[in-house]
């Protein structure tokens, strides 16, 4: 039980590798807040987890809804120990000078300003607390970018910058900031990514860059998340931890 007595809250959770990391977390021991904008998607993770998990309806561009998140948090389960960023979106695999204006933006608000907005409610809280781990999920398009996703490349490596900024800021306070940098996954945004039909001929293009001979599966990242929040990685900070079967080699 790597995670007993701790509390977490996971954005992005209902689908994906958020609700991955959710479970993983669960079955580690934690109470976990499910915060999607999806909220009957975060329902339904919250029936199947059990009285350990609450469903909580969030916009992380909101700094209302993110306050009110947090409260939410506390009042529900007595405090924040884990904070798991993982809410993110991208625009469609295009020339950078065909995205546009609203992609961008929209870019730039959920992948970066939302840490913004979760810092200025998340640290208070752990800072009552008396420490926490607050886990980024990045993307390996932060570390190596690649044609047609440069705009999303840069949203994620500003906010790795952000982890590492955050992770020397707030070390003297006793909390933890990592991120957490997988590969392509299949998951909901697999056509975004790749910017073609998801089909197997298409996947196996992608497949073929990553030495280990697959995509990041949720659990993978749950994993990882898993040792970020646990006690195990107390002196860990600042860091980005690559899950991508060795595609950044």
């Amino acid at each position: 039980m790597e995670l007993e007595n701790k509390v977490a809250i996971v954005t992005g959770g209902a689908s994906g590798f958020g609700k991955a990391i959710a479970e993983a977390f669960i079955e580690e021991g934690a109470k976990v807040v499910i915060a999607d904008l999806n909220i009957d998607a975060a329902n339904d993770v919250v029936n199947c987890l059990g009285r350990s998990a609450r469903a909580f309806q969030v916009d992380v561009t909101s700094p209302q809804q993110v306050q009110e998140m947090v409260d939410f948090t506390e009042h529900e389960f007595g405090g924040l120990n884990v904070m798991i960023n993982n809410a993110g979106t991208t625009h469609h695999n295009k020339p950078m000078l065909e995205v546009s204006e609203a992609e961008f933006d929209q870019c730039m608000n959920v992948n970066v300003k939302s840490f913004y907005f979760n810092a200025l409610s998340v640290v208070p809280a752990m800072r009552r607390a008396g420490g926490g781990s607050i886990i980024n999920i990045c993307s390996i398009g932060g570390i190596r970018p690649r044609p047609g996703l440069a705009w999303y490349s840069a949203s994620k490596g500003a906010a790795i910058v952000a982890t590492k900024a955050m992770a020397v800021e707030l070390a003297e306070d006793a909390i933890s900031v990592n991120a957490l940098c997988p590969a392509l996954s299949s998951t909901g945004l697999i056509e975004k990514f790749i910017g073609m039909p998801d089909t197997p001929e298409n996947r196996a293009k992608f497949v073929a860059t990553i030495p280990m001979g697959r995509f990041a599966e949720p659990n993978d990242v749950a994993n990882a998340a898993v040792f970020l929040g646990s006690e195990r990685s107390r002196f860990v900070t600042g860091t980005e931890l690559i899950v991508d079967g060795g595609r950044c080699v």
